[in-house]
């Protein structure tokens, strides 16, 4: 893996989401062409809309020049909202939660260290003690990605009825 060292990060939040919105589609356009036809697929505006309209939304965005080449979004867990704690047989001493909902890097700059980059960039400035998301469970290799970030597997969950199967993952960050 090479890493593209002219990838400039930017950090958005909630305010900046009218500015943005059409970026994080063209991105997610590009990055599942090849399922554009899938109903949940298609629902991905609702989702930018959803998670956008939390008012402690954080988003990174990577370019290469002015070209969007990836990005990652997310909010903390409201108190008392941590889901993913049905999984888990004791709930930890501190349980904020920043949900990460979905990093995506387009298909040309894929395996070249991108998608560690806004990850880390998202995560680096959060205050939560743990970070959630979920892994579609018939991506292996990108839950193993994700496990060398140090997240584990705690459980399984289909979220709506028409989404896939996802792997729960948790990873500390105090």
């Amino acid at each position: 893996m090479e890493p593209i060292v002219n990838v400039e990060l930017r950090r958005y939040g909630h305010g900046d989401l009218s500015g943005i919105r059409q970026v994080l589609l063209d991105v997610h356009a590009d990055a599942y062409a090849e399922q554009a036809g899938d109903p949940f697929v298609q629902r991905f505006p609702w989702f930018v809309d959803h998670w956008g309209g939390n008012p402690d939304f954080a988003c990174v965005i990577g370019y290469e020049g002015q070209e969007p080449v990836g990005f990652v979004y997310g909010a903390p867990s409201g108190t008392g909202r941590e889901w993913w704690r049905e999984h888990l047989t004791a709930t930890p001493d501190n349980p904020s939660t920043f949900a990460v909902s979905e990093l995506m890097v387009r298909p040309r700059w894929r395996k070249k260290g991108v998608s560690a980059r806004l990850h880390e960039s998202l995560l680096r400035a959060r205050g939560e003690h743990m970070a959630v998301l979920l892994v579609d469970t018939t991506h292996p290799r990108v839950q193993a990605l994700y496990e060398s970030w140090q997240y584990r597997k705690i459980g399984e969950r289909r979220p709506f009825p028409d989404a896939p199967l996802y792997a729960v993952m948790l990873r500390a960050l105090r």
